[in-house]
C-alpha cells in the first residue's frame, strides 16, 4: 500500500504518489492523453486499486474526460483530484471551475491550481482569479487552492503568499526542466514547507531523462525532506509500480 500524507495546512490527506497526466502537455494534449481516454482511465483505476489515490489533472492536458471515465464505479470520496486552470481573471476562472466540475462529473475539486506561473508579481496581477478560487472554496466547490511554478521568481512569490495552500514545483537531481538549479530552488521550497504549504514535486524523473534511475531520482527528492508528495506521469503500464516501490523504500 502506498504511503499516505497530508498536504500541509490544507488538511487534505492523500497518497504520497500522484498519477501525472501531463508529460509534454499542451493544447489539451499530453503523452498520457495521446494514448487514449480508455488507456488513461485504466491507468487511473489500476493506480486507485494499488492505493495511489491522487490524480494530477489539468485542462491543458485534456485529462478530465479520462478522470470522469475512471470515476465510474469508484468511491469519489477516496480520490484526491487536483486540476489546473490557465484562467487569469475572476470571470474566466469561475467559468473554468464550473466547466471542470461538469467534465469530471464531480461536485467538488480537491485542489485547483493557477497553472504555469512565471511572473514574480502574480499574486497582485491575478488577484481576480485568486478571488474566484477563494469563493469556490467557501462554496464547497474546491477544497484547496494554489499554483504551479514555472520560474524561480514565481516560486518565490508563491512561497511568501498566504493565499497559497498547495504548490506544484519541479524538482530532480539533474536540475533539468526546473525553475532553477536544486541549490537555488530547495531553500525556497523549504520556506514554503515551513509556512505550511503543501508541496507536490513534479518532473522528478526529468521528463523521462531519469527513467533508468527511478530509485535514485526518488531517493534524491525523499532525502530533501521537503515535498509532501510527488507526481509522475506514466507512459507504460509498469512505470507507477517502479516509482511506488522506490517510495516505499526511501520516503520518510
Amino acid at each position: 500500500m502506498v504511503k499516505r500524507v497530508t498536504l500541509g495546512r490544507s488538511g487534505i490527506e492523500t497518497s504520497v504518489l500522484a498519477v501525472g497526466t501531463g508529460t509534454n502537455g499542451s493544447a489539451h494534449r499530453s503523452d498520457q492523453t495521446r494514448k487514449g481516454r480508455d488507456w488513461l482511465a485504466g491507468v487511473l483505476r489500476s493506480a486507485f486499486e494499488r492505493g495511489i489515490t491522487f490524480w494530477d489533472l489539468a485542462d491543458e492536458y485534456g485529462s478530465h474526460a479520462a478522470a470522469a471515465e475512471a470515476l465510474r464505479g469508484i468511491d469519489r470520496s477516496r480520490v484526491c483530484i487536483l486540476t489546473k486552470t490557465f484562467a487569469r481573471s475572476r470571470a474566466a476562472c469561475a467559468r473554468d471551475l464550473d466547466r471542470f466540475l461538469r467534465e469530471i462529473g464531480t461536485d467538488h475539486l480537491d485542489v485547483v491550481l493557477l497553472h504555469c506561473l512565471t511572473d514574480s508579481r502574480w499574486p497582485r496581477r491575478l488577484a481576480g482569479a485568486m478571488e474566484a478560487l477563494s469563493r469556490a472554496r467557501e462554496a464547497g466547490k474546491v477544497r484547496a487552492v494554489g499554483f504551479s511554478a514555472h520560474s524561480l521568481a514565481a516560486l518565490r512569490a508563491g512561497a511568501a503568499e498566504p493565499w497559497v495552500q498547495v504548490m506544484l514545483s519541479r524538482l530532480n537531481y539533474l536540475g533539468r526542466h526546473m525553475d532553477a538549479a536544486p541549490g537555488e530552488a530547495l531553500p525556497v521550497l523549504r520556506t514554503a514547507r515551513a509556512a505550511g504549504i503543501g508541496i507536490v514535486a513534479m518532473k522528478v524523473l526529468a521528463c523521462g531523462e531519469l527513467a533508468a534511475d527511478v530509485e535514485g531520482a526518488v531517493r534524491f527528492v525523499a532525502d530533501t525532506g521537503i515535498p509532501h508528495a510527488i507526481t509522475v506521469g506514466p507512459t507504460e503500464d509498469n512505470h507507477l509500480g517502479e516509482v511506488a516501490a522506490a517510495l516505499d523504500k526511501h520516503w520518510r
